[in-house]
């Protein structure tokens, strides 16, 4: 009778491929898991569209970054920094592995909830904000308060959004105005800037 090995099994890797910036084409790999949906090349590309000037330069917060697609398409496009956090300690080591491959060296990842360090630590303000938390989980709107309401935003921050609904019906922050949408599937997709 075989033993068991007493290693963890593997989560299987797909890849994506970064669009546009310095590692423009370029793939990288992430880890598949429940809840994970990389953004589509399609959508990111009308987002980074949608963020024409306001990129290059920002300082950048993907709090449930997943596959990093939208984290490391905002570092290849000139983001000064961008800090990335996940509480998937697989999706955390291979997107760090991503990093150290394209040699980046202004890309911070944090393995922990999104929502505790965003009640928990101090806030340092950022220009954009992707939120893409996973669906049916009551993430996304506790989120946006918490970076409303505990100063994790600059005065005319950039969020963009994911959702399930419609963006109408996701009560975020009345100081929020709805710059752009748009809907592909059963996908939700928003950009806001914050009115200081």
């Amino acid at each position: 009778m075989a033993r068991p090995s007493g290693k963890k099994p593997v989560p299987p890797l797909s890849q994506l491929r970064i669009i546009g910036g310095e590692w423009r084409s370029r793939r990288v790999q992430f880890v598949e898991g429940p809840g994970l949906r990389p953004t589509p090349d399609r959508v990111r590309e009308t987002l980074f569209n949608w963020l024409a000037g306001q990129v290059e330069g920002a300082r950048v917060l993907d709090p449930f970054t997943g596959s990093g697609a939208l984290y490391l398409e905002a570092l290849s496009r000139g983001a000064t920094l961008a800090l990335a956090l996940d509480s998937n300690a697989e999706a955390v080591a291979c997107l760090r592995r991503n990093l150290d491959t394209l040699g980046c060296g202004n890309g911070q990842l944090l393995q922990t909830d999104a929502l505790r360090h965003l009640q928990n630590q101090e806030p340092s303000p950022f220009d954009l904000v992707f939120l893409d938390p996973p669906f049916h989980q009551n993430l996304l709107a506790p989120a946006c308060t918490l970076l409303e309401e505990r100063g994790w935003l600059a005065p005319r921050a950039w969020i963009y959004t994911e959702s399930e609904t419609a963006p109408s019906s996701l009560g975020l922050p009345a100081n929020w105005r709805l710059h752009r949408e748009k809907k592909t599937g059963q996908v939700h997709y928003a950009l806001w800037q914050r009115d200081a």
